[in-house]
């Protein structure tokens, strides 16, 4: 009797490695303020001197794309923001990005500008993460890439001192970042005086949007919050 071929093997289901999904505010970026569940991947390959996550740099969970959109679904607000470590890190973080937009979420994605933000479905915000200086991490910095983000995308800068700032300022007057782009300036939570970084973005007339990490004056340094 003739045997036939093989049965081709059941594909495994996509997973990502989860830190933790959790509620809270939105505390950065143009939808500060909004309850958002936060979708945190494990790993990163940066490691900046500042990072107040690196409690998602090792362990966390691998679960499957279909899991995590259920557990966001349990949630039941509206906006999602899939963060890290660094999200992008990991493969099949892309199509879970394009699920929760599929299931009508408001997507943002925050990643660091030190890995390509390119093949993301045109439906998420991206949060870009310049690496000034002071991180250690500037070297990383995939600059021409700013040129390319659109209307719905942000820029970010998380400043130590003044010579961040003034890095960054040059940085957005030399026409590197997409017109398009907003461009948010931070000061390193604990560090940088924030009144002194307003006062040197009124005093420069920086075409750029001052912003504090409201979760931070809410709850501190509490993870998962």
């Amino acid at each position: 009797m003739s045997v036939g071929p093989a049965p081709a093997p059941v594909a495994e289901a996509a997973r990502l490695r989860i830190t933790e999904i959790f509620l809270s505010l939105q505390g950065e970026a143009d939808s500060v303020g909004w309850p958002t569940t936060f979708v945190r991947l494990t790993g990163c390959p940066l490691r900046c001197r500042w990072c107040d996550t690196a409690y998602a740099f090792e362990g966390g969970t691998s679960i499957a794309l279909e899991d995590i959109v259920a557990r966001v679904d349990a949630f039941g607000v509206r906006h999602v923001c899939v963060t890290g470590g660094e999200p992008l890190a990991q493969r099949h973080a892309r199509p879970l990005l394009a699920m929760l937009c599929d299931a009508g979420y408001e997507v943002s994605l925050e990643t660091s500008g030190a890995l390509l933000v390119d093949r993301i479905d045109p439906r998420v915000r991206r949060v870009v993460d310049v690496k000034a200086p002071g991180s250690g991490e500037s070297h990383r910095n995939l600059l021409p890439q700013l040129a390319t983000l659109g209307a719905r995308d942000l820029v970010k800068f998380v400043l130590a001192d003044r010579a961040d700032y003034e890095w960054s300022r040059d940085l957005v007057r030399s026409g590197a970042i997409a017109g398009a782009a907003t461009v948010l300036f931070s000061p390193v939570w604990g560090g940088l005086e924030p009144r002194a970084l307003a006062d040197w973005i009124v005093e420069d007339r920086l075409p750029v949007r001052f912003q504090l990490q409201l979760h931070k004056i809410l709850w501190g340094d509490v993870p998962g919050r």
